[in-house]
């Protein structure tokens, strides 16, 4: 494996928890009342809604971590291992799940279905934030890319916004860390706005909340505007809203982007040292799956 596909897969994950714990802070508050209790949100606190400690992440870097085991675990595909880490990962008591989510899990833990009936409000940010370990063991088996990432989205979210949305930022992250560059991320994001009108993000509308539409525009006016990790993730997290999803997604796009060097050392000290090791020991074996 190439030492730069390496850096930038793993500068993706961590990058994803840092905005997911970064971000956490701030769910759920506006901007000016970020602005009025922290000016610029900037550092890796804890708190927020959720009573988190300094460093600790949400649902979106779990459910991930959920679903790079189920990989990992069977060096390729296993749907039903997919759902049944999501379902043990709902059984931990987890301080956040989301509503559609949770109504997915419980659908496959009641009735064994792997996929939901489409559904007009199933069009949240769930499937999308927890893709990137398709993206990582896709990387030596671009063919399976889609049918993946469909097949764990719709385990919880079946719509065709979240599915259009799941499979460009996935592709954006592919390009990024085959260090495709930027022009090639713009194209991707030009195809799903020629796709689904509604992700249109310029002008940028400033709404950042857990629809998906909302979401993608947030992360990819920020990714799109910023000239480093730090930036990025700051302009992100600093919109409020579903500010752990918003980060966490721009976090992945920067970090495969910029690389792990370029994630602040202040950050990375931070985040949940168990996330760390665990982060870094399925980066190593999904980026390997062949």
């Amino acid at each position: 494996m190439n030492e730069q596909i390496m850096n930038r897969a793993l500068g993706a994950y961590l990058g994803f928890a840092c905005g997911d714990a970064l971000g956490a802070t701030v769910e759920f508050m506006s901007p000016k009342q970020i602005q009025k209790r922290y000016g610029v949100h900037t550092e890796m606190i804890g708190g927020g809604w959720l009573g988190l400690e300094p460093g600790q992440v949400t649902d979106d870097t779990q459910m991930s971590l959920a679903l790079g085991q189920a990989i990992v675990d069977h060096h390729g595909w296993n749907l039903r291992a997919v759902a049944d880490n999501f379902l043990a990962w709902l059984e931990s008591d987890p301080p956040d799940v989301g509503n559609t989510c949770r109504r997915g899990i419980l659908r496959y833990r009641d009735e064994g279905l792997l996929m939901g009936l489409p559904r007009e409000d199933d069009a949240g940010n769930g499937a999308c934030m927890r893709n990137l370990p398709v993206v990582l063991a896709t990387l030596n088996r671009p063919d399976d890319f889609e049918a993946w990432s469909l097949e764990q989205s719709r385990i919880t979210h079946h719509n065709p916004l979240s599915d259009a949305a799941t499979l460009a930022l996935g592709r954006m992250t592919i390009l990024l860390i085959r260090g495709e560059g930027l022009e090639a991320c713009q194209r991707e994001s030009e195809r799903l706005v020629d796709q689904y009108s509604e992700f249109a993000y310029q002008p940028y509308l400033g709404k950042a909340s857990g629809y998906i539409v909302d979401t993608v525009q947030t992360v990819l006016h920020h990714f799109f505007n910023t000239d480093s990790f730090e930036s990025c993730l700051i302009a992100t997290v600093n919109q409020g809203g579903d500010a752990d999803t918003t980060g966490a997604l721009a976090g992945m796009l920067a970090g495969a982007k910029y690389g792990l060097e370029q994630i602040p050392e202040r950050w990375l000290g931070r985040l949940d040292g168990v996330v760390v090791e665990e982060i870094q020991r399925q980066t190593e074996k999904l980026v390997l799956v062949m």
